[in-house]
C-alpha cells in the first residue's frame, strides 16, 4: 500500500514519494508534504522553465534557481508561471504544452 501524504499543493490526502526527491531540509520537507501527482507536475514545471529561460544544469546559478523555483511552487503563495508565458490554448488545438502556437500564413 502506497504511503499517503496531506499534499499541500493539491489540498488532499494522496499518494506520495518514496523517498525524498532532493537532498537537505527541501527533500524532505517535500517527501513529507508532496504527492507524486504534484511532483509529476512539477516536473512539467521544471521542464518549461528550463526550456524558457534557456537553463544549463551544469551552472549552480540554475540549479539554485530551479531550487527556489520549486520551493515556490510547493510552499509559496503562488507559483508564479515565467515572464512572457502564455498558457496553451484549450481543447487540445495548438502545439505542445505550454508551446507557442503555429503560425498561420
Amino acid at each position: 500500500m502506497p504511503r499517503l501524504v496531506n499534499c499541500v499543493k493539491l489540498r488532499k490526502e494522496l499518494p506520495g514519494l518514496d523517498r525524498p526527491p532532493a537532498k537537505g531540509e527541501l527533500g524532505q520537507r517535500i517527501f513529507e508534504n508532496v504527492s507524486q501527482q504534484a511532483w509529476e507536475m512539477w516536473q512539467d514545471q521544471r521542464v518549461l522553465l528550463i526550456n524558457h529561460y534557456g537553463l544549463t544544469m551544469f551552472d549552480p546559478r540554475a540549479q539554485d534557481f530551479l531550487r527556489e523555483q520549486m520551493e515556490e511552487f510547493f510552499f509559496g503563495e503562488e507559483a508564479a508561471m515565467p515572464e512572457g508565458w502564455t498558457p496553451p490554448t484549450q481543447g487540445g488545438k495548438g502545439g505542445a504544452k505550454g508551446a507557442p502556437a503555429p503560425s498561420r500564413k
